[in-house]
């Protein structure tokens, strides 16, 4: 893959990098920004990395935000507000796994040197639109090729997440990962169980929306072994039977692939340490997956609608949804049929006036009432259901 002569660099990444020259400071751009426009991808999100140490960074600009600051990572803020990260180079001098202690005031290369892949170890200068590839980063761009910077059970130790990484940007472009660097992710997979579940959460939910195909991502978690560790439910229902075909036809919503994927959403969820709206969610989907209702009886839909509440939608996206489901559900919610106690033609305050006693009783009169709608939308008038009180 040859270079081109320049990247678009947007002006405000142009005038950091000359700011930090000027002051004497050597700063190039990298990350994946560079990667993906080889790629041909659209992405301007350019980070920075410069000999500039992170004082000196936010010395420099008036308005900075110290989002990594103990990793050299410092936002300046361009006048449309918008946050560029610049990184000071920086090398790890000591890792356990899932922090790493770094050294600033190393060189460009030693700064590529600690990156995980080569196609993330390639730098452009945005200003003399000079080249550094100490990796052959872009003939791995041209091979479809992931391969480790280094050794890559090395790479892995120092930060068990890169497995993750590895298999995300191998769905997501669609590459091969080199056969070292696989081998060296299956050997060090257990070192996953390390990781807070809010780092491995946010690697899974990010590989969903990216992937080109996500059973391609689901396969590798699962022959790497990463799903074994934190995703058990859907290593189980695979062996079940449970299959991935009709993934790629549903909506890219991380919360309702992991549902569908798995044998017990919730508890899926609840150790990734989702919110509890999405663990309650995973929950219902769960619930209601294997219990449609027959599509040629309305008010069995008109009675799932109203105790599906706010799932529905999800559930009729799933593949075990009756075909015709969505049409009748579509019909129903057309002619504003009554579905909940809220569209009910009476209140509570009406029972009591009417004569029911305060107390469990007003609910139980209203549950029953609502369950008479539901069987016909024409009994939703005041009279009808007063006369029934």
């Amino acid at each position: 893959m040859g270079f081109p002569l320049r990247l678009p660099i947007p002006d405000a990444v142009v005038r950091i990098a000359q700011r930090l020259e000027t002051a004497g400071y050597e700063t190039w751009c990298v990350g994946g920004a560079i990667r993906d426009n080889l790629l041909g991808l659209e992405n301007h999100d350019f980070d920075l990395t410069t000999a500039a140490p992170p004082a000196d960074v936010r010395r420099l600009f008036k308005r900075t935000v110290p989002v990594g600051i103990e990793h050299g990572t410092v936002a300046v803020l361009d006048s449309d507000n918008r946050a560029h990260e610049i990184t000071t180079f920086r090398k790890d001098i000591k890792t356990d796994g899932r922090h790493a202690v770094v050294e600033f005031g190393v060189s460009l290369m030693d700064d590529l040197a600690r990156r995980d892949f080569t196609v993330n170890a390639i730098a452009y200068h945005p200003l003399r639109h000079e080249w550094r590839d100490p990796f052959s980063g872009a003939a791995d761009l041209d091979a479809k090729l992931i391969r480790s910077v280094g050794d890559p059970n090395w790479r892995f130790q120092e930060d068990y997440l890169r497995i993750l990484r590895a298999l995300r940007f191998s769905a997501r472009f669609d590459f091969r990962i080199h056969p070292r660097t696989l081998e060296a992710a299956k050997a060090n997979v257990q070192g996953l169980a390390q990781l807070s579940a809010e780092r491995v959460r946010d690697e899974w939910f990010k590989g969903i929306a990216t992937a080109g195909r996500v059973s391609k991502l689901v396969q590798l978690w699962v022959d790497v072994g990463a799903a074994r560790i934190w995703l058990p439910e859907i290593v189980g229902k695979r062996e079940q039977g449970g299959g991935t075909s009709a993934l790629e036809n549903l909506p890219r919503d991380p919360v309702l692939i992991t549902a569908h994927l798995a044998s017990d959403p919730a508890s899926l969820l609840t150790r990734l340490k989702c919110s509890n709206k999405d663990i309650e969610r995973g929950r219902a989907i769960g619930r209601w997956r294997d219990t449609y209702p027959d599509p040629k009886h309305l008010a069995q839909v008109r009675k799932w609608l109203s105790e599906a509440g706010d799932y529905a939608d999800d559930l009729l996206a799933l593949p075990s949804s009756p075909s015709p489901l969505s049409r009748v559900v579509a019909a129903i919610r057309a002619a504003k049929d009554p579905l909940t106690l809220k569209d009910l033609a009476v209140t509570g305050d009406d029972l009591l006036a009417a004569g029911v006693r305060p107390g469990p009783g007003v609910g139980e009169a209203l549950e029953r009432l609502l369950g008479e709608v539901l069987e016909d939308p024409a009994r939703n008038t005041r009279d009808y259901l007063l006369s029934r009180v």
